[in-house]
């Protein structure tokens, strides 16, 4: 492994110990909470969508929402790893054969609807909430030292 791949391994990891990054792929809508800076004031801005892309290259991944503003669609390409998000939350998993759903930019109402996968949800759901029991177990055990 070169230095390079190296230094990027251990952004990634320092990223992921500080906030985790949920498991979500496109057809899923998801929260993503913004840390915004207004002159001295820092703010959480909450931008909520479809995720109809995702890149997966290390540290520079990154992932699209598209979301419907007063009737205008607007899509926004997020680093995955960057500072600048607080976290991610998945709000429900979409059922999708693509790994690019650019097609839903072309679309309108219920035709751009995506249909709910709800075994996928239930998993994600158990699996998220048995993660935040052990994260905060971890966190009474590290206290209680």
């Amino acid at each position: 492994m070169n230095l390079i791949e190296q230094l990027e391994k251990e952004q990634m990891d320092k990223a992921l110990e500080a906030r985790g990054v949920p498991e979500f792929a496109p057809g899923d809508t998801v929260k993503v909470h913004l840390k915004v800076v207004e002159g001295t004031r820092s703010r959480i801005q909450v931008y909520e969508g479809v995720v109809i892309a995702r890149r997966n290259a290390a540290f520079n991944s990154t992932f699209t929402v598209r979301k419907i503003s007063f009737g205008e669609g607007v899509e926004r390409v997020f680093p995955l790893y960057a500072p600048t998000i607080d976290r991610i939350e998945v709000v429900r998993r979409g059922k999708v054969r693509r790994a690019k759903l650019y097609y839903l930019r072309g679309r309108r109402g219920r035709s751009a609807r995506i249909v709910e996968d709800g075994t996928a949800t239930q998993k994600a759901l158990s699996h998220e909430r048995q993660v935040s029991k052990e994260r905060k177990e971890a966190a009474t055990a590290a206290k209680g030292e």
